[in-house]
């Protein structure tokens, strides 16, 4: 059998018809365009979960520091649910992948009692109300994600139903 030179024509026509295969068998440039920027893809349900989540603890330690605004021994005694609820929040940010901005829509335990109170609103039975209300949101949340997000988020619930029943006793 006589082997073929292989020449510059040969090899043009072999590159062409690999392209054109490629092309058929859907196989043709799967990245983006040279200089486009990629298409940033959505985020995943538990990251936007865990967004809501975190703004809703945000949103909670805010409360507390308003509440313990109004005196020394109001400050005392809601200082180590503050604490927990920032431990809470290290850790939520913690299994975050990246940065994502807020989810737009994304109810929180208070949106649905008429916004969250005010700064001169915030009282013992305020911070009672809303506890009672995140506790119940995570029970809600544990059913739609991953066991270690719902082990986790069950945790953080059953502390906060705690702070919930704790804030009901008289001091």
């Amino acid at each position: 059998m006589r082997q073929r030179a292989l020449t510059r024509r040969v090899v043009l026509r072999g590159t062409a018809a690999a392209a054109v295969a490629a092309s058929v068998a859907g196989c043709s440039g799967a990245g983006p365009a040279p200089g486009a920027a990629p298409t940033p893809r959505p985020p995943d349900a538990e990251t936007v979960l865990l967004t809501g989540v975190i703004a809703d603890k945000e949103q909670m330690v805010a409360l507390y520091r308003q509440a313990a605004r109004a005196n020394a021994k109001t400050a005392a005694r809601l200082q180590p649910f503050q604490q927990r609820h920032e431990a809470h929040l290290a850790e939520l940010r913690r299994r975050l992948p990246a940065p994502v901005p807020p989810p737009a829509g994304t109810p929180t335990p208070w949106a649905s009692a008429g916004g969250s109170p005010s700064a001169a609103a915030v009282s013992i039975g305020t911070l009672r109300q809303m506890e009672g209300k995140a506790a119940a949101a995570r029970v809600r949340q544990v059913r739609t994600v991953s066991a270690p997000l719902a082990q986790l988020l069950a945790s953080i619930g059953a502390c906060e139903a705690a702070h919930a029943a704790a804030l009901a006793r008289p001091r």
